[in-house]
């Protein structure tokens, strides 16, 4: 069987996520504590700890998310021996996180940039009052002519793909709340306003983009040692010159999850493990392909479903 590693996004973050895993295993405490020493605070005080509004933050939620997902995967490689994987992507940040599992891209390298990730993203999103709207029985096609009859000269774009019926729009705070009154006009069943900090994936998040680049320039990327599927494209990815560039692009346009489920089981991945908090990405899956075996591991007792796995 060949298997895909998947990593959840922002959103999946919960407080006291991972704490089970850092107190039974060492080597998830070793990975809190090089996170804390590479920002220079204690990050994992606010994942044990909250305030819940403290580890939602853009700023903090992309870095501590990203934590606990390397850290599922360590715990799981102590578990599964040889633990196999043939790709691996990410949900937006989470394609960082899958950087790093498939050694493309160093953990500490990873945490310090996804934090200032995370701040620049809540810089563009403080800077224009924006938001992003859940369109549940929307396709690409129907989600696009919404935005179209809505942005009003503003900018309202499709930001993801998630699954068959669920995209995910973006756009000023006004554009939204225009979408959100005319998605039945548009055949939409339901528009949900997302609580998010601002229009990520979409071209509001261009100053993000640029304030990241020079890191992105920096940063000690490898060839990644299995293909990495990407937002930007739904395709592999296999060597290190190509991921600045999809990083930086990346933050305003769309996350093509779905195409990229397809795209790996299209290439015979039948089997997919979710790492790190949550089980949302499973469920876009089921909802994507069919006959995928699907695995998940949140919490400490997710590792003995793991054993006997690999």
């Amino acid at each position: 069987m060949k298997r895909a590693l998947v990593f959840p996004g922002q959103g999946a973050q919960y407080v006291g996520m991972g704490m089970d895993l850092a107190q039974r295993h060492p080597v998830a405490r070793d990975l809190l504590d090089q996170a804390d020493e590479a920002l220079g605070f204690a990050l994992s005080d606010v994942i044990a700890n909250g305030p819940e509004d403290e580890l939602t933050r853009t700023d903090i939620s992309q870095p501590a998310i990203l934590v606990v997902s390397v850290m599922s995967l360590a715990v799981l490689k102590t578990v599964v021996k040889p633990l196999i994987f043939d790709a691996v992507a990410g949900l937006s940040l989470g394609e960082y996180t899958a950087l790093v599992a498939a050694e493309a891209l160093p953990f500490r390298d990873a945490v310090k940039l996804v934090r200032l990730r995370g701040q620049a993203m809540q810089a563009a999103a403080e800077a224009v009052p924006s938001g992003m709207v859940a369109l549940i029985g929307a396709d690409e096609v129907s989600a696009g002519k919404l935005c179209e009859a809505a942005a009003n000269g503003e900018v309202l774009q499709v930001a993801n793909l998630n699954s068959p019926g669920q995209v995910v729009i973006s756009g000023t705070k006004s554009a939204c709340e225009r979408a959100a009154a005319l998605a039945k006009d548009h055949g939409i069943r339901k528009a949900i306003a997302l609580p998010v900090a601002g229009a990520f994936h979409s071209a509001l998040m261009a100053p993000a983009a640029e304030r990241l680049r020079a890191a992105l320039a920096k940063a000690p990327f490898r060839d990644p040692k299995v293909p990495v599927y990407t937002n930007v494209h739904a395709g592999p990815v296999t060597k290190a010159s190509e991921i600045p560039a999809l990083l930086e692009a990346q933050l305003t346009k769309p996350v093509r999850w779905a195409d990229s489920v397809v795209a790996m089981k299209s290439a015979g991945i039948d089997g997919f493990w979710e790492l790190g908090p949550g089980k949302t990405l499973c469920g876009m899956i089921t909802r994507t392909v069919s006959g995928a075996e699907l695995r998940n591991l949140d919490t400490d007792k997710d590792v003995l479903a793991f054993a006997t796995a690999g």
